[in-house]
């Protein structure tokens, strides 16, 4: 069972996404680009982003825990992201579901928050695999997947049905518990010497 917990670093803070977060979550999902490659723009107007609150970010909190992202230089929202598909018995769960304000993309804030959350599923809650899923063509999100250590493991072809009617073929990464220590090393040494990380 996943239990409401706050995670931050010196840049970044992550914290359970409630409504209260909801009026700065629209603002930082505003940019088109941000949704070219996800199944649903639930921040195409607050009455989707509210009902998605509703319906998708309470989903099933056994299993999943859904986080507001905040930039601490700015004590803003800048996006939201999930630990989810929590499976005890293999002790593995899925990182997911990002999305980072086009503002601050391919700066320290994806770096510090996907380390915040790799580390409290390995260290915290002792899973020994975190799956990374991304539509194939999204190179965007498999580079930034990439640069956190994760290995790719594949193409699952038409593995998901996508609104339009197509179907989406989906690249797998993960990292797995053998691998976390010196992925973290490699991500402490980035974000303690560099601000893009």
């Amino acid at each position: 069972m996943l239990k409401p917990i706050s995670l931050e670093t010196e840049k970044v803070k992550l914290t359970p996404l409630t409504e209260n977060h909801l009026e700065a979550l629209f603002k930082a999902g505003s940019h088109p680009d941000i949704w070219r490659w996800v199944f649903n723009n639930y921040c195409e107007n607050k009455e989707k982003l509210a009902l998605w609150f509703k319906n998708t970010a309470q989903f099933n909190q056994n299993e999943q825990i859904v986080m507001a992202i905040i930039d601490k230089t700015y004590g803003t929202v800048v996006g939201t992201t999930r630990l989810f598909r929590l499976d005890p018995h293999n002790q593995s769960a899925e990182i997911g579901h990002t999305f980072i304000a086009k503002s601050v993309q391919k700066t320290y804030v994806n770096t510090h928050a996907k380390y915040l959350l790799l580390n409290h599923a390995f260290e915290d809650l002792n899973l020994v695999r975190v799956t990374f899923c991304t539509h194939e063509e999204n190179r965007v999100s498999r580079n930034a997947i990439t640069r956190l250590g994760a290995r790719f493991e594949g193409l699952a072809y038409k593995q998901r049905k996508l609104p339009d009617g197509n179907f989406r073929n989906t690249a797998i990464f993960s990292i797995t518990d053998d691998q976390w220590q010196n992925i973290k090393a490699k991500l402490t040494e980035r974000m303690q010497t560099t601000e893009t990380a």
